[in-house]
């Protein structure tokens, strides 16, 4: 396919002779101001803009910065031509994120290498950006597929817990999306990727795997020895996927699936297990989960107790705001309650 150019100059005479040496090989607009560029950027899309740093009303290092803000214009490159052979210009240019400079007059050929060279490169990197965003889509399916099937492994062992991963990986999501949207620990979570935060919560009730049926599927409250055991969920769980990580390397991913897995039965005032850690010595993702996975267990039915109703469970978790869970996360929680029901 023909490549579209965009040549950018106030002169009638560098458009004509432009114009005249790139039309054979390239789809050229020719415009006579920055103005105009913008106005045809509305209807086009070029692979390459040439553009004049000398023009009146808007300059080529003005359009340039206007360029580069815009993220719909930004990755498209630029090669400014130019009169001006002055260092301070051509480092000026660069770092506004010009490819190249072309000095004026410029003689056919070096125009039309500069420009294939420059094409070439940029069809390169858009090559090997598509190329590793299809490699990073099959690691997050393959990623998935592994919580999935360790999830499913948990989940079919606990007899009791029907549909408790997937609900709380729903609720987890509403919750976080619902502290971005409120200002709440936004600092702290701007890093994250929340699509491997909000998966790997899956893994929280990993260590289950190792706890006995018998226990695992009581159908009566535990005794204190069998409630100790099943405590060791959190570390049993915390060991696996140190495991894993030692084996692959996963930092990001398994490290977010480690903490929640390890701290989800924290408390706030230090009082919960494994390791007693209050308030923000607790990871922020195990804070949240707290909070998500208290939550489904109070609404859900067990062989041992009827589920409590919506209002009853946000009421108890109201109640329990500074002592078992993170007041400022209550606040947001509270807030959206009524969202959670369409989980349920």
């Amino acid at each position: 396919m023909q490549k579209t150019i965009f040549l950018v100059d106030d002169n009638a005479t560098n458009l004509t002779v432009a114009e005249d040496a790139l039309s054979k090989l390239y789809r050229v607009i020719a415009l006579s101001s920055a103005a105009k560029m913008f106005t045809a950027l509305k209807k086009f899309k070029p692979d390459l803009i040439l553009l004049d740093i000398e023009m009146p009303e808007m300059t080529g290092f003005e359009a340039m910065e206007i360029l580069k803000s815009s993220s719909p214009y930004s990755q498209i490159p630029v090669i400014f031509l130019t009169s001006m052979t002055d260092p301070l210009t051509e480092a000026h240019g660069i770092e506004l994120g010009a490819v190249d400079f072309i000095l004026k007059p410029f003689s056919k050929p070096v125009l039309l290498n500069r420009i294939k060279n420059h094409l070439q490169i940029d069809e390169l990197i858009r090559e090997r950006t598509e190329q590793l965003a299809r490699r990073t889509e099959q690691l997050i399916l393959l990623q998935n597929g592994i919580v999935y099937t360790f999830a499913d492994l948990v989940e079919n062992r606990d007899k009791n817990t029907g549909g408790h991963i997937d609900r709380t990986a729903g609720y987890l999501k509403i919750l976080i999306d619902a502290m971005l949207e409120q200002g709440v620990y936004t600092d702290e979570m701007q890093s994250w990727n929340m699509p491997s935060v909000i998966s790997s919560a899956r893994l929280h009730d990993l260590g289950k795997i190792v706890i006995s049926d018998t226990i695992l599927n009581k159908p009566a409250h535990l005794t204190e020895e069998e409630f100790q055991i099943m405590k060791m969920h959190t570390t049993e769980g915390e060991r696996i996927i140190d495991k894993a990580i030692e084996r692959t390397g996963d930092a990001e991913f398994l490290d977010n699936a480690k903490v929640i897995a390890a701290f989800h039965h924290e408390r706030w005032d230090g009082t919960g297990y494994p390791y007693g850690k209050e308030k923000k010595e607790i990871p922020l993702q195990s804070r949240l989960m707290a909070i998500i996975d208290v939550y489904d267990a109070l609404v859900s039915e067990r062989p041992y107790k009827k589920a409590f109703r919506h209002e009853e469970a946000v009421s108890i978790i109201s109640k329990g705001s500074g002592t078992h869970f993170d007041p400022e996360i209550v606040k947001v929680f509270i807030n959206i309650n009524e969202k959670l029901k369409s989980i349920k």
